[in-house]
């Protein structure tokens, strides 16, 4: 077998390898998101567990005489007030409304959907978790925020790694280049760190309850792109159009490099 023989071989197999690691990536990123969903429920009912929630809440709160204040200037609590409704069900409604209606556009019909079950799935999840771990709230006094139901895992981390993670994946699909990639997973991770940290900054949640929010939504948005993943594949074993139709922009572009202008 001579160079040129090889080449197209080693650039496939290179292909397939960069493929695979990257569902090999998503799973071992929602293993982790589940193990450590496991540890941290483990270690909210032990006594190791709540101290450091306690001493994580006691340096937030260094005022006596106001104990709902927390530590900081006045702008900082609004600031952490404004940033925290990025994660709360509302908001992501309707941010998802309005990517869901943008991609049913564009028809991407697989994205829209699993972006919709996402966050309903995301919605199910922490509601279901918190009736099963009914964990009591920081108390009411150093709350700088209104909160309802229980604390265990926080719904505004879980839902805002959800969101904001699926809709990273979904925009690196548009942009070729590997630093734009990167930038938009990076803003999609940093939305969903600041959502969660607001949480624990406001006095709404235990610092457990934020990781854990963090870890299930992890997972979460992983088992998504991974269901995502398996469609593609089984779509081009199957000779079918890939998972989303092309958008309009694309068939134009198709059309002008398929049918030559005359001079």
């Amino acid at each position: 077998m001579t160079v040129p023989d090889i080449r197209p071989v080693l650039i496939r197999l290179l292909t397939v390898a960069r493929t695979e690691i990257a569902a090999l990536t998503a799973l071992f990123v929602a293993a982790v998101g589940v193990v450590s969903f496991v540890e941290l429920a483990d270690d909210m009912t032990e006594a190791d567990g709540q101290a450091f929630d306690q001493q994580v809440l006691a340096l937030l709160r260094p005022y006596a005489d106001d104990p709902g204040r927390p530590w900081g200037p006045w702008w900082l609590k609004e600031a952490a007030a404004d940033i925290t409704s990025l994660g709360g069900i509302s908001v992501l409604g309707l941010f998802a409304l309005i990517v869901i209606v943008f991609l049913l556009s564009q028809r991407k019909w697989l994205s829209s959907l699993l972006l919709a079950l996402g966050l309903a799935g995301g919605v199910m999840l922490s509601e279901g978790l918190k009736a099963v771990f009914e964990r009591e709230r920081p108390p009411r006094a150093l709350q700088a925020v209104e909160t309802i139901n229980a604390s265990f895992p926080s719904g505004h981390a879980l839902l805002a790694t959800v969101f904001y993670l699926s809709v990273a994946v979904m925009l690196t699909r548009a942009f070729p280049r590997r630093r734009f990639k990167i930038f938009v997973l990076g803003v999609g991770m940093v939305m969903a760190l600041l959502v969660g940290l607001t949480r624990i900054y406001l006095g709404a949640h235990w610092a457990t309850d934020v990781f854990a929010g963090w870890a299930v939504g992890s997972a979460w948005a992983m088992l998504l792109w991974l269901v995502a993943y398996g469609v593609a594949r089984w779509q081009k074993r199957r000779r079918a159009p890939l998972q989303d139709e092309p958008s309009p922009t694309e068939d134009e572009a198709a059309e002008t490099v398929a049918v030559p202008t005359k001079v």
